[in-house]
């Protein structure tokens, strides 16, 4: 047990947490064809571009509760709809693209000057995996603790170095989150529908980004959470031995992340700073793309790991928990709901004990169990007959100012 919820004040300490996000959407004329301008954003830290320069992504700030994020992300699509108004732009609010005629639609982020070097890394993506893969939209959640709370822990653990302490503390959270990414997968996958232009059929999978289809490097990589220094000695000698350009190209489902710039020397330097989960759709369903529900109840996840002995995360089981991210992508996967029911049954338990007040944020989630509620299902009943048109019509409702569908 990373926590000792029989203590009070550890107790009260974890009901906080501190949460950031990154939200990826595609810029679309009103034809719903991918815009072919420049990021019209150069010099905003909080909306840059990814992978195609008509894909926008927004960066928020670290708020303690996700009802303050979301708010934020509002504020952040005004500021994104009143420029592209402007050029008859809208926001495209899927995880899947719209129709594109080919990849010559999809041009690569442009950075110039000392970010040049971002422009060759996305063309070498391009040229790896395929333009059509960077059309992929999601969320990206960061998730960390408060230092109080690792403070008053590290002090009840009798360990040396707090250093060390906080380091240990996210990898086995790393490990366990990676173990359970495919309910994460199963709970919040919103992006069944594609066009076929994509070349992927509706209804085949939830979350076509994270099925077999989505972005995935070539071979299983195979971490060591031993330690840090072997976490990221690990993953440099992908990078050696030519399977990887650089850490950013490993994709899996969850991220170690330093304070400051994203490398490796950053991570062994300064250690860890928070995890960042990176398998959730972009949800139509909520302007935002993201409902705070759905944040709280990660935050739970995270407190139900810390009730768990640490464990071997060895090869089998690291490859178990990728194909059981691709199996939780999988359209009405019955084994998977059946082991979401049993899970979530167990978090019940786990929270009428310690966190009765939170006992809403796991109900919300059992409701998406029963038939017709979860997300997949109603974005693909609402969806399904007319994709672009009638993704043109809520793009259009939202950068009105609807809030939710």
């Amino acid at each position: 047990m990373l926590f000792d919820f029989n203590d009070p004040y550890i107790t009260r300490l974890v009901q906080t947490a501190e949460f950031g996000i990154e939200r990826e959407s595609l810029r679309v004329n009103y034809d719903g064809r991918l815009a072919q301008t420049e990021h019209p954003f150069i010099g905003n830290p909080q909306i840059d571009r990814d992978f195609c320069e008509n894909q926008v992504e927004m960066i928020g700030d670290v708020f303690n509760d996700p009802a303050d994020l979301n708010r934020q992300l509002g504020s952040l699509l005004d500021e994104i709809d009143a420029e592209l108004v402007k050029n008859d732009e809208l926001l495209w609010a899927f995880s899947n693209p719209p129709r594109f005629n080919s990849e010559d639609e999809i041009p690569v982020a442009r950075f110039c000057g000392a970010l040049q070097g971002k422009s060759e890394y996305r063309h070498y993506l391009a040229e790896k995996y395929g333009k059509k893969k960077m059309l992929f939209s999601g969320i990206h959640l960061n998730i960390s603790f408060t230092e109080s709370l690792l403070q008053a822990a590290f002090v009840q653990s009798g360990a040396q170095i707090y250093t060390a302490f906080k380091n240990d503390f996210y990898l086995r959270l790393s490990k366990r989150l990676t173990q359970y990414a495919w309910l994460a997968v199963y709970l919040t996958a919103a992006s069944p529908v594609a066009d076929a232009s994509l070349d992927v059929k509706s209804n085949v999978y939830s979350s076509i980004r994270c099925s077999e289809h989505g972005y995935w490097n070539d071979f299983t990589p195979i971490l060591d959470y031993s330690d840090l220094k072997s976490y990221v000695r690990n993953i440099a000698r992908y990078i050696v031995n030519g399977d990887l350009k650089s850490a950013s190209e490993l994709y899996y489902p969850v991220r170690l992340k330093p304070r400051g710039a994203n490398s490796l020397q950053t991570l062994l330097q300064n250690g860890v700073n928070h995890l960042e989960l990176r398998v959730l759709d972009v949800n139509p369903l909520t302007r935002t793309g993201i409902f705070t529900e759905d944040i709280r109840f990660i935050h739970l996840l995270l407190l139900w790991f810390c009730s768990m002995p640490d464990f071997d995360f060895d090869e089998e089981k690291q490859i178990r928990a990728i194909a059981d991210v691709k199996a939780a992508a999988v359209y009405g996967n019955a084994e998977i709901k059946n082991r979401a029911v049993k899970t979530l049954e167990e978090i019940k338990r786990f929270t009428l004990q310690y966190f009765p007040d939170f006992l809403n944020i796991v109900d919300y989630q059992l409701n998406k169990l029963h038939d017709g509620n979860s997300y997949a299902e109603i974005v693909s009943r609402r969806f399904t007959d007319d994709y672009m048109a009638k993704g043109l019509l809520l793009a259009r409702r939202y950068q009105g100012g609807e809030r939710d569908v």
